[in-house]
């Protein structure tokens, strides 16, 4: 972080340096015309969006369904940044890679019956995300693939496997295992396109894909079969499973495609939130529930976004240089 603050300020001081080069003599005093910002759109999932209430209270008015938080990482940035940037975030809750490439995605809110009922749903469909980077797009953050690789719908199947075995062994990889590899394939081809996409529509943009932070400890002792504000009734064995060989081969999976794009680059979240999973006791990612009844479903509250705007300003301001 010591050298992100300095990088700012210095960027912050020639921003200065510049405007009063330029200032006329007799407009001295005078209100200077702002400098030009950079373009900044921000794409993603639900892991980008916030959706949840320990991530912050949502801002559209009217609500979209998309549920962007006011401490998710791209509003964070924002504040931090917004002299430098110009921010459009299009990140909506449950987006699929197919939906920031060229699908309209129908937002779900927080309607997720038996368990709760939005007021305001159906939705509108909202257009394909990369409809918001045009030509002039300086630098796109992108945080996208666990939808595509049914991460929740493995997270909702593993709970029932794990109680339906008391806990032992490991039901889902049993019953999942198989297919992972053809997900993740999945996931590489469609991410690989994405990225293409996104440099057809804006040829001079950097391009920051952002990953996944640490979800589950490498100690599963510390997940307490059963408990809800982790995992639930999901196995250590499938713990292991699902960090081993899901988890970590989703990163790396986004990562090895980012890396055959020359102006894009790979935002590790993985190694700085190692000691702060959903296990943990200073958490970044809520369990299944956050006391006292808040469905959170595994996702990262504002302690963990404010982990990845640290790690994006700093990318961002690189990306700048």
């Amino acid at each position: 972080m010591a050298r992100f603050r300095t990088r700012l300020a210095l960027l912050g001081s020639a921003a200065a340096l510049t405007v009063g080069a330029v200032v006329p003599a007799q407009l001295a005093g005078a209100q200077p015309a702002a400098a030009a910002d950079y373009q900044w759109v921000a794409l993603g999932d639900s892991y980008t969006a916030g959706v949840i209430p320990a991530a912050g209270d949502t801002f559209e008015i009217p609500r979209d369904g998309c549920e962007r938080t006011d401490r998710s990482y791209p509003q964070a940035v924002d504040r931090d940044l917004g002299g430098l940037f110009d921010l459009t975030n299009v990140s909506c809750g449950a987006a699929t890679i197919e939906n920031v490439t060229d699908e309209a995605q129908y937002p779900i809110g927080r309607h997720l019956p038996p368990i709760s009922e939005d007021p305001d749903y159906p939705f509108p469909a909202v257009p394909p995300q990369s409809e918001a980077v045009g030509g002039d797009t300086d630098v796109i953050t992108v945080g996208v693939g666990g939808n595509t690789l049914g991460f929740a719908d493995i997270l909702a199947k593993c709970p029932q496997l794990g109680g339906e075995s008391d806990g032992a062994g490991t039901p889902c990889k049993d019953a999942l295992g198989a297919g992972i590899q053809a997900r993740l394939d999945k996931v590489s081809k469609a991410y690989d396109r994405m990225l293409t996409v996104l440099h057809e529509r804006a040829p001079k943009v950097k391009i920051l894909t952002v990953g996944y932070p640490t979800v589950i400890a490498k100690d599963t002792a510390k997940c307490g079969y059963g408990d809800l504000t982790k995992f639930g009734t999901i196995t250590q064995g499938d713990l292991v499973w699902l960090r081993q060989d899901v988890l970590e081969p989703l990163n790396k999976a986004i990562e090895d495609s980012t890396g055959t794009q020359e102006a894009a680059s790979f935002v590790d979240l993985y190694t700085s939130s190692q000691d702060h999973s959903v296990c943990d006791d200073t958490k970044w990612v809520e369990g299944f529930v956050t006391l006292p009844d808040q469905l959170s479903f595994v996702h990262p509250n504002a302690l963990g976004h404010r982990n990845a705007a640290d790690h994006v300003e700093e990318a961002m301001l690189n990306a700048i240089s």
